[in-house]
């Protein structure tokens, strides 16, 4: 099977297209969604119809569960829990009702996915070794899909540590012989510098990784957030991917 994985969209419906489109030549059989839809971007309700109608499997992430009113949040960043209240406001009664019917976990043809990660499938980021080794000794598949932290990453069991690091654009890995932890970077948010939307695709049968950018109008999502009063700071760092 041919896999398309996607995670942290945050309303960002510009971005979300762009690689939809990107994705229409590749023909993947799925799309597997890694959660946060919402949260940030200006374009709530739209980004859930097209993930409620394009992925097989779509997690919930922190952002969405903000938004439901599931976590309180006091736990958020200033701009993130400004964003966060914007996005109740706008929310339509079906795009409430999609994320509210979503898991942070899920099982898929031989791959765990996690919001955040094993330990923590909503808040806890896995940016180092030590995380990534805690996931992967909590998990059993041979592939393990992480979001969260909008950084694209291959990591790998190599016998009492791990390896890997960044996966950036065009990066192609052998997922033969090792049980691997990957996330496919950020849709609507990049933080790895790369502007671009990410996205990664899988072929589970060949054992194959590749991961992918693919440029959208930035300019057109930040106007969107300025006329909707988001925070500058979150328009702003679009540009930077950061």
């Amino acid at each position: 099977m041919r896999v398309a994985v996607i995670s942290d969209i945050h309303g960002n419906l510009h971005a979300l297209e762009a690689v939809l489109t990107a994705l229409s030549a590749e023909h993947p059989e799925e799309i597997w969604c890694l959660g946060d839809v919402v949260g940030y971007g200006p374009r709530p309700n739209e980004c859930c119809t097209r993930a409620r109608e394009t992925s097989a499997v779509c997690l919930v992430g922190n952002h969405d569960l903000g938004v439901l009113g599931t976590l309180d949040l006091a736990d958020f960043a200033g701009d993130a829990a400004t964003a966060a209240r914007w996005t109740r406001g706008e929310l339509r009664e079906d795009a409430h009702d999609f994320l509210a019917s979503l898991d942070s976990s899920a099982r898929a043809d031989g791959a765990e996915l996690y919001h955040a990660s094993a330990r923590d499938p909503v808040w806890e980021y896995v940016l180092s070794d030590p995380v990534a080794q805690a996931t992967l000794a909590v998990t059993s598949a041979p592939v393990i899909l992480v979001g969260h932290s909008h950084v694209a990453l291959a990591v790998t069991e190599a016998g009492s540590r791990v390896a890997g690091g960044l996966a950036p654009d065009g990066t192609e890995i052998e997922l033969s012989g090792a049980r691997w932890l990957l996330n496919p970077g950020s849709v609507g948010q990049p933080r790895d510098g790369d502007p671009r939307a990410a996205y990664l695709l899988l072929d589970l049968e060949r054992r194959l990784a590749s991961f992918r950018r693919v440029p959208y109008a930035i300019e057109r999502t930040q106007a969107e957030m300025r006329g909707a009063g988001l925070p500058e700071p979150l328009a702003e760092r679009l540009e930077r991917g950061e």
